[in-house]
């Protein structure tokens, strides 16, 4: 039997992307949907990008970071056999809860659309103090809100979401876990 190379990382720069202030997630998932099975990421960022860490491992991959010399970081991200994301697994968002079908309706509704980071964060979780445990609020976002999830994981919350039929819209329910602000 051949012995097969894995094929040489891919590596993505975010560095040029967030100096001129565009959000780079979306270029990192596009990349990750462009990597050949095995292959790693290798991403250049001017920060350790934490939050990342948890959605690449719900994806399938392992990270290993860096600083470099500069103070940047470089991380790879190497795909785990048998963790790969399947096409089911898209339907909601990374980390969240399978049960939202049971949830019932939305108490509380916020169409955050024309916000910029990190406002919608923002105003969301500040709607999330003034509701019960068990509420449910609704937010419709202009994009995946990445660095929302780890802090409603701190704050128990749970969240399902998904984008829109046409891919412009995110769509995010959020039900209040009883956690208060850290």
């Amino acid at each position: 039997m051949p012995i097969t190379e894995a094929p040489s990382p891919r590596v993505l720069d975010v560095r040029p992307m967030l100096r001129a202030g565009e959000e780079p997630f979306q270029a990192i998932m596009d990349a990750v949907g462009a990597l050949a099975p095995g292959q790693t990421l290798r991403l250049i960022a001017p920060f350790r990008p934490v939050p990342l860490f948890s959605v690449m491992a719900n994806r399938g991959f392992a990270a290993s970071d860096r600083p470099l010399a500069d103070g940047d970081w470089e991380v790879t991200f190497s795909p785990v056999a048998g963790m790969q994301e399947t096409p089911e697994s898209e339907d909601l968002a990374v980390g969240s809860s399978p049960s939202a079908v049971f949830w019932g309706d939305p108490v509380l509704e916020l169409d955050l659309c024309g916000l910029e980071p990190p406002e919608p964060m923002v105003r969301i979780l500040e709607a999330l103090e003034t509701l019960e445990p068990g509420d449910v609020l609704f937010a419709l976002l202009a994009r995946e809100p990445v660095f929302l999830f780890p802090e409603l994981a701190k704050r128990r919350h749970e969240w399902a979401g998904n984008f829109d039929a046409s891919g412009t819209d995110y769509r995010l329910l959020i039900r209040h876990g009883g956690g208060k602000g850290h």
